[in-house]
């Protein structure tokens, strides 16, 4: 009985601390750039493939992957918000108005990467092998490189936050978060902060896919369904919270876990069904204002 719990709860800590670090990167997003990003799950799709290409073709760590990884989706996702979003924000007759186009481009976005994704790399699915070893835990067994992405993501979310908070960058992000206006009268350069918070949060989307692909097998098409969890993650831990999303992935992560051992096909209907009770419970989520 222990073992079998405290396989729930190591798994549980493992989806936890994914859907967290792409949590935290869609709320940076909608929180300060006011983008819903609908192609969010798929920077979670180009870091898993582009890991699983070097250390396949040219027997790179996928750990050190993660420095490779960064700045690429980093540079694609801040040209992105340079460009188009800026574009739509500047022509937008009003605030509601550019969430609304903004998160219609962003499902263009979707397609476009995802299509690419499909001529570059095939609609087959792809995995490797890296650290699958099993380490034992209270009688409980696991694979080594799922307590190493655990630990990796916990690491990193912390470190993120701590970044927020404790920076100058960081207090400036949060200042475009809370009053775009008053904090660019007060020498804010809004355009550049809004592109680095949108090339942080596909950051965050991009390392949760290179130890994603540690773990799972990937696919072209897998950013859909993560993107979906990560949207019930962020309205669990509070829509502008990044604290919330932080503790929502683990919550919902071990919630699913607990589900999966019972029935894993109702995983996602359990997810769904938090969604729908939080909705019309506590709509601002644990930590939401």
């Amino acid at each position: 009985m222990l073992v079998s719990a405290l396989n729930i709860v190591i798994n549980g800590l493992l989806l936890g601390g994914l859907y967290a670090l792409v949590a935290m990167g869609l709320n940076l997003q909608y929180g300060v750039a006011r983008v819903l990003n609908i192609a969010h799950g798929e920077f979670i799709m180009l870091g898993a493939f582009i890991t699983w290409a070097m250390y396949t073709k040219f027997g790179i760590n996928p750990l050190l992957s993660i420095v490779i990884v960064g700045p690429i989706v980093f540079i694609i996702g801040f040209i992105i918000q340079r460009t188009l979003f800026t574009s739509l924000r500047t022509s937008a007759p009003s605030q509601p108005a550019f969430e609304g186009s903004s998160m219609l481009a962003s499902f263009g976005l979707l397609f476009i990467i995802q299509n690419v994704a499909l001529i570059i790399w095939g609609g087959d699915m792809r995995a490797y092998s890296y650290y699958n070893f099993g380490i034992n835990l209270g009688g409980a067994v696991f694979a080594a490189n799922r307590l190493i992405a655990l630990i990796f993501a916990v690491v990193i979310g912390i470190a993120f936050y701590i970044f927020l908070v404790r920076t100058r960058i960081g207090k400036a992000i949060r200042a475009a978060a809370e009053d775009p206006t008053t904090a660019g009268i007060m020498g804010v350069n809004i355009n550049l902060v809004l592109a680095l918070c949108f090339g942080l949060g596909a950051v965050m989307a991009g390392l949760a896919g290179v130890f994603l692909s540690m773990c799972f097998p990937i696919y072209p098409v897998m950013g859909l369904e993560y993107l979906i969890i990560t949207l019930i993650v962020v309205v669990l831990g509070g829509l502008g919270s990044i604290p919330g999303s932080f503790i929502g992935g683990f919550i919902l992560g071990l919630i699913g876990s607990a589900v999966s051992s019972w029935q894993p096909s109702l995983a996602l209907a359990a997810y769904y069904f938090i969604f729908m009770l939080l909705l019309i419970i506590r709509p601002k989520g644990i930590l939401g204002k």
